[in-house]
C-alpha cells in the first residue's frame, strides 16, 4: 500500500491531499488572501510559508510524515518536457528558481515536495507539467518563421482522463487514438496517439472560453493592438481575463448564463452555443490529423458539468467518434494516480536536465 502526499500550489490557494493508493484520506484547499501574500515580493519568497502550511495541514488531518511512501507536486513552468513523471532533482529546483518559463506559484511545488521527501529518505516527483510538449514537428509550424505553435494546455487532467477511459474500456492508453477537450477558464484540446499528445490546440488559438478570447481574427487583432495604446501586459490580461463569456455577457459563470437562457435571453443563448460550436469545430480539426480515425472524444474540465454545453458538442462531433464526459478537473487525483503507476512499475520516471538558455 502506498501513501502519497500531493501538493498543488496555485496563485491564490494551496491544495493539499494524502492518498492511500487510489483513495483520498483527505483533500484540502487553503485559500490565501491578498493580505496574507502581500509580504512576499516574489513567488519563491513564499517557500517557507507554503511548506509549513503543507506540513501543518497534514498533521491536522491525522497523517504523520513517517507513514508516507512518496511525495508528488504539480509541475511548475519548466522548459518543454515529455509527458509522465519526473523525479525532482537539483537541476529541476535550479530551473524553477532561476530560469523558469514564467513566474508562478506552481514553481514552488517541486522544492517543497523535495524538501519533505529528503527529510524522510523518500523520492519526490512532478507529473505532467503544464509544459508537456510531444507535438510532432509538422504540428509546430506556424504561418511566420519567427513563430511556432506551442504545447501549452492542461496535460495533467487530459492525460489522466485518457488513462481513465482506457481503464474503463479494458484497453491500454498506448493503443488508443483520442481527442481530449479540457473545458475550464481556458479551453485546450489535445490529440493522443500511441501514448503521446501529438498535437494540441492551446487557449490562445482555439475556442473562446468563460474568460479567454481564444483565437481572434488576425487583422482585427493587429488593428486593435495598434490603436489601443495599451501595453503588452495590458493586452495580455485583456485577452486572458476579459474575453469569451466574460467579454460578451459580463460573467464567467456558466450557471448564470444558463439561468439567463432559461429566462429567455436570446443573446446569452447565442454566445453560449457559439462557445460549444467553436469547441466542436476545433475537435473536428484535430480529427483530420489522424484521417478521422479516432476511438473516442473525451470532454473534461469544470465546464463539462454543463449538460447544455456537452449536449451541443456531442450533437456536432459524435459522427467522428463516441463522446464521453468526465466532468471536473481532478488535479489531485491525477497527480496521485500518475505517481502510483511509477511506484507500481507501470511507468518509469524520467530525469530532468536543466536548460540555462531559454
Amino acid at each position: 500500500m502506498e501513501r502519497i502526499l500531493v501538493i498543488n500550489p496555485g496563485s491564490t490557494s494551496t491544495k493539499i491531499a494524502v492518498y492511500e493508493d487510489e483513495t483520498p484520506l483527505f483533500v484540502k484547499t487553503i485559500n490565501h488572501s491578498k493580505e496574507e501574500l502581500a509580504p512576499f515580493k516574489e513567488p519563491f519568497d513564499q517557500y517557507e510559508y507554503r511548506r509549513d502550511l503543507v506540513l501543518r495541514t497534514m498533521e491536522e488531518n491525522g497523517v504523520t510524515r513517517d507513514t508516507l511512501t512518496a511525495v508528488v507536486s504539480r509541475g511548475g513552468l519548466l522548459p518543454p518536457v515529455r509527458s509522465g513523471a519526473y523525479e525532482i532533482n537539483d537541476d529541476m529546483i535550479w530551473q524553477l528558481h532561476y530560469r523558469p518559463e514564467n513566474e508562478h506559484a506552481s514553481n514552488l511545488g517541486a522544492p517543497i515536495a523535495k524538501s519533505i521527501a529528503d527529510e524522510l529518505g523518500l523520492k519526490a516527483y512532478v507529473y505532467d507539467p503544464v509544459t508537456v510538449d510531444e507535438m510532432t514537428p509538422i504540428a509546430k509550424v506556424a504561418g511566420l518563421p519567427e513563430m511556432r505553435r506551442k504545447s501549452l494546455g492542461h496535460p495533467l487532467n487530459m492525460r489522466a482522463i485518457a488513462h481513465k477511459y482506457a481503464k474503463d474500456s479494458h484497453t491500454e492508453y498506448e493503443k488508443l487514438t483520442l481527442i481530449v477537450a479540457h473545458l475550464g477558464g481556458g479551453i485546450t484540446i489535445s490529440l493522443h496517439q500511441n501514448g503521446r499528445m501529438i498535437d494540441l490546440i492551446s487557449d490562445e488559438e482555439g475556442p473562446f472560453s468563460p474568460e479567454r478570447t481564444g483565437g481572434l481574427p488576425t487583422f482585427q487583432t493587429l488593428k486593435l493592438a495598434a490603436e489601443s495604446g495599451r501595453s503588452f501586459k495590458e493586452l495580455y490580461n485583456y485577452v486572458k481575463k476579459q474575453g469569451g463569456l466574460m467579454g460578451h455577457l459580463g460573467t464567467n459563470d456558466g450557471r448564470e448564463v444558463e439561468r439567463r437562457i432559461a429566462e429567455g435571453d436570446e443573446h446569452a443563448a447565442l454566445i453560449y452555443e457559439a462557445m460549444a460550436h467553436n469547441i466542436s469545430k476545433h475537435i473536428g480539426a484535430l480529427a483530420t490529423v489522424v484521417h478521422g480515425k479516432v476511438d473516442a472524444i473525451l470532454v473534461t474540465g469544470g465546464v463539462a458539468h454543463s449538460r447544455m454545453i456537452t449536449d451541443w458538442i456531442t450533437q456536432r462531433v459524435s459522427f467522428i467518434a463516441p463522446v464521453h464526459v468526465y466532468a471536473g478537473e481532478n488535479e489531485m487525483e491525477s497527480l496521485a494516480t500518475g505517481v502510483l503507476r511509477v511506484l507500481r512499475g507501470q511507468e518509469q520516471a524520467r530525469t530532468f536536465t536543466k536548460v540555462e538558455d531559454l
